[in-house]
């Protein structure tokens, strides 16, 4: 291989570097939280009251979602299902969480992300639902603990 010398001369006609890439920046960041412990004695999925509402300034833009939902709690043989919404559209969903199968009691928290593209720049609100999967006693979120959901908009590429 060999091995070239470079003329620093030329390093001086260089007047302007190129503009930085306008993908990838952060724009905003938004952050939704509640401490309201809400239980859930139903397979039907119900509101976590964990909500955040972000207007994305570009069409092109991504919405990252961090959600972190603590303070999950089961108290017999079942376990939880955990959604994510942006305003009445399902983006992704974790099901058959705190699975040991028995009556244990089980206490912890469950966190996800996902990257949305809602094409818009309307307001548009992110929101968890839960339900107890096998709608055996009850399933708690928010027991003894705060929840957040941090949306970044994220410039599209």
């Amino acid at each position: 291989m060999a091995i070239t010398k470079i003329n620093n001369n030329s390093l001086s006609a260089v007047t302007t570097l190129p503009a930085a890439i306008a993908t990838g920046k952060v724009l905003q960041v938004v952050v939704g939280t509640t401490s309201t412990d809400t239980t859930n004695t139903s397979a039907t999925y119900a509101d976590t009251n964990l909500t955040a509402n972000i207007t994305p300034s570009a069409t092109s833009s991504k919405i990252l979602a961090f959600v972190d939902q603590v303070s999950c709690f089961k108290s017999t043989n079942t376990q939880i299902g955990l959604k994510l919404f942006r305003d009445a559209t399902e983006l992704t969903s974790v099901a058959y969480q705190l699975d040991t199968d028995d009556t244990t009691k089980q206490h912890m928290g469950l966190s996800f992300s996902f990257l949305d593209t809602p094409s818009t720049t309307d307001e548009r609100t992110y929101k968890t639902q839960f339900n107890n999967q096998q709608a055996n006693g009850s399933v708690h979120v928010q027991k003894n603990g705060a929840s957040t959901i941090t949306l970044m908009e994220i410039a599209g590429w």
